[in-house]
């Protein structure tokens, strides 16, 4: 898998058997920061455990460029919390290329208490997608909290 990192759970039964695509070979991931623990490809590929967190506390951002424009019909985001009570804010965005202004998907605040799961699953249609982006707050009241990512995979 092909990352930059630039500072500014368990798959589910009925999730092995969809057709995701296959990020490793058709995008590049930018992240703002990474834990090397908790690697990015810990959240993006089928079979990875251990999730995607950041090594620095505060909003962080996942980018990933395809190598070709992508139509998506489904965006599963899981987000864990093993530590403490917080609200959470993520948004998803896309864009069909650079320069191109970027379009907001979903914007979502949760909040989360210690050792606690959200699971979100959207049903999209974006056409010619050529990145695709999410950011993370992970705890809009501030604070040392670290963002993280247990699951990402499209459709």
């Amino acid at each position: 898998m092909r990352k930059r990192i630039e500072s500014v759970l368990p798959m589910q039964p009925a999730l092995e058997a969809e057709s995701w695509l296959d990020l490793e070979s058709i995008a590049e991931v930018e992240v703002t920061s990474e834990d090397p623990a908790h690697p990015i490809e810990g959240a993006l590929l089928p079979g990875r455990d251990r999730g995607w967190k950041a090594s620095a506390p505060g909003p962080q951002t996942l980018r990933m460029i395809f190598d070709s424009p992508q139509e998506l019909r489904r965006v599963h985001l899981v987000f864990t919390e093993s530590e403490k009570a917080r609200t959470q804010e993520f948004v998803l965005r896309w864009s069909s290329g650079k320069g191109h202004p970027f379009r907001e998907v979903v914007r979502q605040q949760y909040n989360f208490s210690a050792m606690s799961r959200e699971v979100e699953d959207y049903t999209v249609e974006l056409p010619e997608v050529k990145i695709l982006e999410l950011e993370i707050i992970p705890s809009i009241s501030g604070g040392e909290c670290r963002a993280s990512l247990n699951e990402l995979r499209l459709r």
